[in-house]
């Protein structure tokens, strides 16, 4: 019987500092198949792929296991939306339309067994910094993309994969347990709230870590860790929220 959601954000599949990629996929494609008996729906929260980058004409190689997993799920009823994070910003039509799902570039609610769910990968609504919030707005700049898709994309690819693995080796791991509580999404989930907008649950990726906490009286903020490292994802039944992990095969690591 369908009828769990389930949510996971930042699997960063094809990650260079991933030791082994295709074993990481294939954990993560065991992991699709074992949800398929009871997954109603299944949101991907952000930086799946480490990078991805659309070209009118052609797409990037690789990722044929995770996307033919992903299709079966789709092609068996089950409903996916892909809502974009910071490196898989730029997909456009091929996935919608090949896998058959919709993609979400920001925040998106949802009404889920009577409960209202506010989804974002988290860079949107949880980042100060005026140099990440400038990079937001240019890489989804119509102009600035085009310009991108002119240089050939063996300089870009390769440049887009020695970047993501320098910022994941030199930036500052947030270690801490829980949030605080002067955390841009604590606020921006208290400014919600504030507003008169009743959110039942507030679900982000982004941050590498796990976090269950409430937010008011009624509420709850979710971080759902990440799907290289920790292995945990987010399973809501019509009544409760969890987080939960997979059993991983993989020999990925950082």
């Amino acid at each position: 019987m369908r009828h769990l959601t389930y949510f996971i954000s930042d699997l960063h599949l094809g990650a260079g500092y991933i030791a082994d990629r295709r074993a990481h996929e294939r954990t993560i494609c065991s992991w699709l198949e074992s949800i398929a008996a009871d997954a109603k729906e299944l949101y991907l929260l952000g930086d799946i792929l480490d990078y991805w980058y659309e070209y009118h004409d052609v797409v990037p190689r690789g990722f044929v296991r995770f996307f033919g997993a992903l299709a079966r799920l789709a092609d068996s009823g089950v409903k996916i939306t892909w809502l974009t994070g910071n490196h898989d910003i730029w997909i456009f039509d091929y996935l919608p339309s090949e896998i058959g799902m919709e993609v979400v570039d920001g925040t998106a609610i949802r009404i889920i067994d009577g409960k209202r769910f506010l989804l974002e990968h988290g860079d949107g609504v949880g980042e100060l910094r005026r140099s990440y919030r400038f990079m937001h707005r240019m890489f989804r700049n119509r102009t600035c993309q085009r310009l991108f898709s002119a240089i050939h994309p063996r300089w870009t690819v390769g440049f887009a994969h020695r970047w993501s693995a320098h910022s994941r080796l030199t930036g500052t791991a947030d270690t801490t347990e829980g949030i605080a509580d002067n955390d841009p999404l604590v606020r921006f989930a208290r400014k919600t709230l504030d507003e008169g907008n009743h959110i039942d649950y507030f679900v982000f990726g982004h941050r590498h870590k796990i976090v269950d906490m409430p937010i008011g009286t009624d509420s709850r903020l979710i971080l759902l860790g990440d799907g290289f490292k920790l292995f945990s994802y987010g399973v809501f039944d019509g009544t409760n929220f969890s987080i939960k992990f997979i059993k991983n095969e993989s020999a990925s690591g950082v």
